[in-house]
């Protein structure tokens, strides 16, 4: 039977991080955001105040939802209509989250398989509750003996998000026009100095989905996951300044981890999912099995 402690802890994390589901949260007062009549995203009250204020941008609410002006009727008009406003709106103190400005663009749509409506900047999106994607790679090596180890990585302490916790090998936000398969080699290749014929031997194994809110707004968000198995002599090295140490830990320590406060929650959902696909989860000895699989796997 799995540790009793270690299990409770991992469904914590995972109702954590699913919290915009949970009764009690905001959920129930926020607004759909819809773009020419489709829902992308959940705004919470404040801030549609706030937007709401733009009126040559945004519609004043009706029916429960939020709108931009008819007249912003394709993807470079509303894209550079909202830019325009949250550039304004970083001089606000309360939207926090602006301070991280990044001056990256996310595409907004529905579904990852819709063409987008809009880009968004990436510090923006919280506030509107919009689908955010990544691509997360696992890193790990198999001794001759079979014993599975994984590469960590500890987050620079500089990072503007979550400093010096653990993370995944490598990991990128997937910005607008950029597709997952460059993402993946950009990120490994600039975060851990791997070569980009070794990246490209990464599999795409999974995705990981999960809504929580928080002081911030709505964080929307879907990981693609890939494993990667490097040659026992390979050492990722630091590169971009991302990371500041590598680690290669035995998975029974990994997975130790998980129910600790030293990682990344949505990268030890990454490495919770790789646990689970691996088998070295069981469902005849994790009796929240179930839990963690479609907790893992919540998406709106």
């Amino acid at each position: 039977m799995a540790n009793a402690v270690w299990s409770d802890k991992v469904l914590q994390l995972l109702h954590r991080m699913n919290n915009f589901y949970l009764p009690g949260s905001c959920r129930a007062n926020c607004l759909r955001f819809e773009v020419d009549g489709i829902k992308v995203g959940w705004i919470v009250p404040h801030v549609a105040s706030l937007l709401a204020s733009y009126g040559d941008v945004f519609r004043p609410p009706l029916g429960g939802a939020l709108s931009l002006c008819s007249s912003l009727d394709a993807y470079d008009k509303r894209s550079q209509a909202v830019d325009a406003v949250l550039s304004n709106l970083r001089r606000d103190p309360s939207l926090r989250c602006l301070k991280g400005w990044r001056n990256e663009r996310f595409n907004v749509m529905d579904k990852f398989s819709d063409p987008p409506v809009m880009w968004m900047e990436r510090a923006a999106t919280s506030l509107f509750g919009v689908k955010r994607y990544g691509v997360h790679i696992n890193g790990y090596i198999v001794s001759n003996s079979g014993e599975v180890f994984m590469w960590l990585a500890r987050r620079s302490p500089t990072k503007q998000t979550y400093p010096g916790l653990l993370d995944n090998m490598a990991a990128g936000g997937l910005a607008a026009g950029v597709s997952i398969k460059h993402t993946l080699v950009k990120e490994c290749q600039e975060e851990a100095c791997i070569p980009e014929a070794l990246a490209e031997k990464a599999h795409p194994v999974s995705t990981v989905s999960y809504t929580y809110e928080d002081g911030e707004g709505v964080f929307s968000e879907s990981q693609f996951i890939f494993d990667l198995e490097l040659p026992p002599a390979f050492k990722p090295r630091v590169g971009d300044g991302e990371v500041q140490e590598f680690y290669l830990l035995p998975i029974e320590k990994v997975k130790e981890l998980l129910a600790t406060e030293d990682f990344k929650p949505n990268c030890a959902m990454v490495v919770l999912d790789f646990l689970i696909r691996h088998s070295f989860i069981e469902p005849d000895r994790e009796p929240f099995y179930q839990e963690f699989v479609s907790g893992l796997h919540q998406a709106l």
